[in-house]
């Protein structure tokens, strides 16, 4: 980025004693998403019961709720402590790049694990010839890898902008807003955010809502008893995908389709629900309808004597 030694977070200004409420709010919260996350992490790394498909992806979603969280809360949190509120390009350019890689891992994840479900549903006597662990794996590092190569490119673009102002509107780095801080042409950069978006979240959400789709169809020609137990699984998935679905939608209207004012605290609340609430709501929602993770979550909070 030319012309602009360091970017400004505004939405930091004028917050008076507020931020040290604020500061403890955050503070609370990042170590309830460490200590949930890494629990379920721990359960099912240590449960060799637990070495299976539909758990290892339950585990990614917390690494990656650990992941994506980290370019966050820290940053956040040091900023509101702060006079200054300054971020450097390269630092910003990079915060964007792992925020917006931990959206395509998640909808990546949700894929795979809408694709594990529909397997075990509609051919359950196949179900562990076709996904194995290898196949899993696999998968998960191709799902991973690619959106993360695009967003590269789509970073090295945006470091080559000529910055014609340097005050963001937000309390973290966003592409879209520092696109729109630009005074050069962001044709080029605009085409492969839109390529990124296709690929990374429209395509995937088509994929999950044609699994779960088919999955009820077969639920309605089956037995009461197949139909109970499929949806006994699926629906924290699907609970976990309506989340985190609207929490991005919101993200997406506020940035790129509301023109509307609105008080500060909504525009926050609704820019940052997609990197607060999933990564609280995801091992919540796992160690309660799962009676495993939660047994093991509770041996590690209360052990044995």
């Amino acid at each position: 980025m030319e012309n602009k030694t360091y970017i400004y977070l505004m939405l930091f200004k004028n917050l008076g004693h507020i931020r040290y409420a604020l500061f403890t709010l955050g503070f609370v919260l990042y170590c309830v998403i460490i200590i949930l996350n890494v629990l379920i992490i721990l359960a099912i790394y240590l449960e060799r019961t637990l070495h299976q498909p539909m758990y290892i992806l339950i585990s990614c979603l917390s690494i990656n709720s650990l992941y994506g969280t980290a370019a966050f809360f820290p940053r956040v949190l040091s900023d509101l402590l702060s006079d200054t509120n300054i971020i450097s390009p390269e630092a910003c350019i990079i915060q964007c790049f792992v925020i917006f890689s931990y959206l395509a891992n998640e909808f990546a994840t949700l894929m795979l694990m809408a694709f594990d479900r529909f397997v075990a549903i509609s051919k359950p006597l196949q179900y562990h010839n076709i996904v194995t662990l290898k196949v899993l794996t696999v998968l998960i590092f191709i799902h991973w890898i690619f959106p993360m190569l695009c967003l590269g490119i789509s970073g090295i673009l945006t470091a080559r902008l000529t910055m014609c102002d340097n005050k963001l509107w937000k309390v973290y780095c966003h592409s879209y807003e520092l696109v729109k801080l630009s005074c050069t042409n962001s044709l080029i950069l605009n085409f492969w955010g839109f390529f990124i978006l296709i690929i990374s979240g429209v395509i995937p959400l088509c994929l999950i809502l044609y699994s779960y789709v088919k999955i009820l169809i077969i639920c309605q020609r089956s037995s009461s008893q197949f139909r109970s137990k499929a949806y006994q699984t699926c629906i924290p998935h699907i609970v976990i995908l309506v989340n985190f679905s609207i929490g991005i939608i919101s993200e997406v209207t506020l940035s790129r389709i509301v023109n509307l004012e609105m008080p500060t605290w909504l525009s926050l609340f609704f820019s940052l629900a997609f990197l607060v609430v999933p990564p609280i709501l995801n091992p919540l929602v796992y160690a309660f309808n799962f009676t495993d993770i939660r047994r093991k979550m509770i041996c590690f909070i209360k052990p044995s004597r």
